[in-house]
């Protein structure tokens, strides 16, 4: 059942919400500047528009909603979403040789994105069940089973990207709870040796190329180095205030690929400049401050657990993403939360912030 007084300045957190909504607003800005050098149709631009529009139908639901309801979904959530990435393997659409999208009357839907609520949901359930006995093998071993049908299944597509981050949600989740910090460890040596493993047998020759360019981003400039020498001289152009929206270069002679996707950062560094910069970041400060609190202030397992998972998306997607573009990381495919084009990623992004707001009692 929903409730409307859930809307009301007592119970609902303005602040992470404008935080939200200016860092939309910032992506919905850069994604129009990318779309002037494609012509008069702004396509991206239109499209973003309305998946902001469905996603903050989206999150108002979610608030009036109570937070018991997400408990109760958790394990359907999590089934749909397997069922999800299944059946992209076999009906998806590929597009740059992943196939991860279903085409639903010329919209683009990925189901992983849907698998990361599922994932966070699916713990925070485990946790609210298991009588606070997090070191028990049971709960690390059969949280990890859930994590890695999803993360089997993604590498399947294949996306990289992806998994990395749902194996990120994971780890830091149960990290976060208490897990055995032994099964920790073990766990880290295992993924060391399935990376070594993964270079020879599963990962695609341009993924390696993206590893290659970020251990020496000046063997192939004008090759698969390109992206990352691009984004680092589009950033450096931007200087204190910006060329203005619209004026990059970089980005408006499409010599930076991917603008309004992987490389909307570096968009924002050309165009606004430091100032855009830190202002987008000090957006993401407000966001992870509020998660914090929530956090703090919460005497429910599934909702701490649960909002710790959505504090790790984030976290981790912006690390990714800036990391990349400043050439301090490899890259992975992994956008911007809000802020990069991608209609399905900033529907759920939305619907995150949602879920968060149903479980807040009061504005702390």
């Amino acid at each position: 059942m929903l409730n409307l007084q859930k809307l009301s300045p007592r119970s609902f957190d303005w602040q992470l919400f404008i935080a939200v909504v200016f860092l939309v607003m910032m992506g919905l800005a850069s994604v129009y500047s990318v779309d002037l050098s494609r012509g008069a149709e702004l396509f991206y631009f239109k499209k973003q528009l309305l998946s902001f529009g469905i996603g903050l139908g989206l999150l108002l639901l979610a608030t009036m909603s109570q937070h018991t309801l997400w408990r109760y979904l958790a394990k359907w959530w999590y089934l749909f979403s397997l069922l999800l990435l299944i059946g992209v393997l076999i009906f998806g659409q590929t597009i740059r040789g992943t196939r991860g999208w279903f085409s639903v009357f010329g919209f683009s839907f990925q189901p992983v994105e849907m698998a990361k609520i599922g994932l966070i949901l699916m713990i925070g359930y485990i946790v609210s069940r298991f009588g606070r006995r997090f070191d028990r093998p049971l709960f690390f071993f059969g949280t990890g089973i859930v994590a890695a049908l999803f993360i089997g299944l993604t590498m399947l597509q294949p996306d990289l990207g992806s998994a990395l981050l749902l194996a990120a949600i994971w780890f830091g989740m149960v990290w976060a709870v208490g897990a055995r910090r032994l099964y920790l460890a073990g766990f880290v040596g295992a993924v060391a040796v399935l990376a070594v493993a993964a270079w020879f047998l599963f990962l695609q020759p341009y993924q390696k190329d993206r590893v290659a360019n970020f251990i020496n981003p000046g063997r192939d400039p004008l090759g698969s180095g390109y992206n990352i020498a691009q984004s680092n001289i589009a950033i450096g152009a931007g200087q204190l205030f910006g060329r203005g929206l619209g004026f990059g270069s970089q980005s408006q002679l499409r010599f930076l690929p991917e603008a309004q996707t992987d490389f909307v950062f570096s968009v924002i560094g050309e165009e606004l400049g430091l100032a855009g910069v830190a202002t987008m970041l000090a957006l993401f400060a407000v966001l992870f401050w509020r998660l914090l609190v929530i956090i703090k202030n919460s005497n429910d397992d599934f909702v701490a657990t649960t909002a710790t998972g959505i504090l790790i998306l984030f976290f981790v997607q912006l690390i990714t993403n800036v990391g990349a573009n400043l050439g301090l990381l490899p890259i992975t495919g992994v956008t911007l939360p809000f802020v990069s084009y991608g209609g399905s990623s900033l529907v759920i992004n939305l619907l995150l912030i949602g879920i968060l707001e149903s479980m807040m009692v009061k504005k702390y």
